[in-house]
């Protein structure tokens, strides 16, 4: 530990494998050949979209166990999380399975902040390996936080478009080629955003304060990594986010990059570009981790970040308080 709210973990934690399930509009995008599965439709064959989610996060984590020659039985928790009312997702399909669970609500976050509590478990001994898990779907999301998808609201150029998408991982005391070698616990940020649509403006400010944070307490410098990717800020928020940075003197350079936009293609009317839970843990349990394994990057800080509205603190005028964690990555 080197700060009350930065950790660096002695005990060795890797990252032993990830699978990624998508819906059709992400198996379109740049990244499709690293996906495990990819939906023919947002709602597939189930009855309904919340029910295409849980079968997401349920195939999400069958995938894991399967590529990565584990089971239930060999796992001592399940963390997981989505963006629906008290968890209604995540809480169904941990159901499904023989595994202790532990449910998590960051926003789109939730990831980062699965990853780091299950390192900091694994590295203070109490369990041998996690498995993180966490979705999002458009239609689900945006019903909830907008409008009724029926009613064909046009959106504002600087919108995002919520990820139809589940990712996990499995964290593990077990050698492997990806070390979670520390975190920095972020702390509400709030700039007095209150468009709903304009998350990216909401989360840039909770992101540059937990890099500059991070850096601080590490003693670095954003030299010291290959890639510095934020979860789902958008095209709009990854801007704000390097002029933050750029104030404060940090050299906020290609090295910056963002989930959101790294899933769609420009042609696909996306706006400002991808957000959701399900962002951040679908391109990070699989792309980033093919990265990894063709020696692209070395180190690399992830900065899961979360706009913390509600469809009452939004409708009650009030601002969007965000949060964002970094996850400090390192090949061996």
């Amino acid at each position: 530990m080197i700060h009350r709210s930065s950790f660096l973990f002695p005990a060795p934690v890797y990252i032993a494998g990830g699978a990624a399930v998508v819906g059709p509009k992400e198996g379109e995008g740049p990244l499709k050949e690293y996906f495990d599965k990819i939906y023919p439709s947002i709602q597939s064959a189930e009855e309904s979209w919340e029910k295409t989610e849980i079968a997401m996060q349920r195939d999400a984590v069958n995938l894991l166990l399967k590529k990565t020659r584990s089971e239930d039985r060999r796992v001592d928790l399940l963390l997981g999380g989505d963006l629906i009312n008290q968890l209604t997702i995540t809480n169904f399909a941990a159901g499904e399975r023989d595994i202790p669970f532990l449910g998590l609500y960051n926003a789109c976050a939730t990831m980062a902040e699965g990853i780091l509590l299950g390192a900091s478990l694994i590295n203070a001994g109490y369990i041998g390996s996690s498995v993180v898990v966490v979705s999002s779907h458009n239609a689900t999301s945006e019903r909830q936080f907008r409008y009724p998808t029926e009613l064909g609201i046009q959106r504002p150029s600087w919108s995002q478009w919520t990820v139809t998408a589940a990712g996990a991982l499995l964290l593990s005391s077990a050698l492997s080629k990806i070390r979670v070698r520390g975190c920095t616990v972020g702390r509400v940020v709030d700039y007095g955003v209150k468009d709903a649509n304009d998350m990216g403006a909401a989360m840039a400010p909770a992101a540059a304060d937990t890099i500059l944070r991070h850096l601080s307490f590490r003693g670095q410098s954003s030299d010291d990594y290959d890639l510095i990717l934020s979860g789902d800020l958008g095209s709009r928020g990854l801007d704000l986010l390097k002029t933050l940075l750029r104030k404060e003197e940090i050299l906020a350079d290609e090295r910056f990059q963002d989930s959101g936009r790294w899933m769609y293609f420009p042609k696909q009317d996306v706006f400002s570009g991808g957000s959701g839970a399900g962002c951040s843990a679908s391109v990070w349990s699989s792309y980033l981790l093919n990265c990894f394994r063709e020696k692209k990057y070395r180190r690399v800080l992830l900065i899961g970040t979360g706009a913390l509205l509600s469809t009452i603190s939004v409708g009650q005028g009030n601002t969007i308080p965000s949060i964002a964690h970094a996850v400090e990555l390192e090949r061996v």
